[in-house]
């Protein structure tokens, strides 16, 4: 989503013509995005006030993926969630039911609101034998002040204190694709993953077997490319370069 359709909450030039050219074909599709604060719906609204206009059902984060997994996992298991609406929602949403008394799991996704408490609960319940995972690796995160501490950096808190490390479902989990793959029963020799980070959506794209693009509008260029022993299928400047081709 950021840095392939939106940069700074802008609509990057050709994603809104190319969106609705999928949907004129009646190709099927999905945006991703790690972050688990927000549900469908509230990303769906963002985009549309980005003058990019993608309904809540094509939209996939990593806490629904998350909520999805633990479901096949344990089909109305119990856990303690540190988050907000986007991971709560999707875990209430999956049958999970949310305790603080010994939980099957403790998950921890993204939120501005971290508490020294809810922290150390989550420390205790991972001592206490609950497992442990988390929506997403990413370490940081963007803010107009500058970056901020993310879902990673308390992962490495919670394992620093416990000696256990999460499951992370999210990016570059392939995982994360996959059952992206099954939301829209798509097949993985058919579809193409469009991404702008090589650490996380490229790598993901390739171990989940998919044709993989990385476009130039997000965190990535040439050098970054060449720090990585694996390669994308593509490399184009922006979505733009994919009108044509659509």
């Amino acid at each position: 989503m950021d840095g392939v359709l939106v940069h700074e909450n802008k609509a990057i030039p050709g994603a809104p013509e190319l969106l609705t050219k999928w949907r004129e074909n009646g190709t099927p599709f999905l945006v991703l995005t790690n972050n688990s604060i927000f549900t469908p719906r509230d990303l769906s609204a963002r985009l549309r006030a980005s003058g990019i206009e993608v309904p809540e059902d094509c939209i996939w984060t990593s806490a629904l993926a998350t909520a999805a997994f633990l479901k096949s996992q344990s089909p109305g298991g119990t856990a303690f969630v540190v988050g907000e609406a986007g991971i709560l929602t999707a875990m209430h949403e999956a049958g999970f039911i949310m305790t603080e008394t010994a939980p099957e799991y403790v998950v921890i996704g993204e939120t501005r609101n971290y508490s020294f408490e809810a922290i150390t609960k989550a420390i205790r319940l991972i001592n206490g034998g609950a497992r442990f995972i988390s929506t997403n690796p990413d370490a940081t995160g963007p803010s107009s002040e500058g970056v901020l501490p993310a879902t990673g950096a308390i992962n490495a808190l919670i394992t620093k204190a416990t000696g256990k490390e999460p499951y992370i479902v999210g990016k570059p989990n392939p995982m994360m694709f996959r059952s992206a793959l099954n939301r829209i029963g798509a097949h993985s020799e058919k579809t193409g993953m469009i991404g702008d980070r090589m650490d996380t959506d490229i790598v993901a794209g390739i171990e989940a077997g998919l044709h993989t693009v990385l476009v130039m509008t997000g965190i990535s260029d040439p050098a970054e490319i060449d720090r990585y022993p694996f390669r994308p299928t593509e490399v184009l400047a922006s979505v733009t370069d994919m009108l044509d081709e659509s």
